[in-house]
């Protein structure tokens, strides 16, 4: 490995940024939910989620409060397992690909596999933060 890339890898600053980044559509999708709170929690009661100001609290919660465990190096074996349970109970809820046809059911069935493999980079973050404690 290049020195110049060993040093990226062992710099406290990109471990921050890519927990940063990791966690990017968990804060900024948590902050939504705070900002908008009375469309989100419509959207909640969309998706069957009753009631809607219940569910968006509590995933605003999740998504703020994980996000900000894992920047900071807090608990983060739990903060990326609720997540990733999230993050896969979102796909029977809001992407079910296999109930609709088409152009919706390939976005969906994206949208699906996005989630998956957000879920094992959020596994490797609690595999890294475990060895480097």
């Amino acid at each position: 490995m290049p020195a110049i890339i060993a040093t990226i890898l062992d710099s406290r600053v990109f471990g921050i940024l890519a927990r940063v980044v990791l966690t990017l559509v968990f804060w900024s999708s948590g902050l939504a939910k705070l900002f908008d709170f009375g469309a989100n929690a419509a959207v909640m009661e969309g998706f069957g989620l009753y009631p809607g100001w219940l569910f968006n609290t509590a995933t605003l919660i999740l998504q703020i409060g994980g996000s900000l465990m894992i920047v900071f190096g807090r608990g983060v074996w739990l903060a990326a397992g609720a997540l990733a349970v999230f993050t896969l109970l979102t796909i029977p809820i809001a992407h079910p690909f296999w109930a609709k046809e088409g152009e919706e059911a390939f976005r969906d069935m994206t949208v699906a596999l996005e989630h998956v493999s957000l879920v094992g980079g959020l596994a490797i973050a609690a595999i890294l933060w475990r060895k480097s404690a």
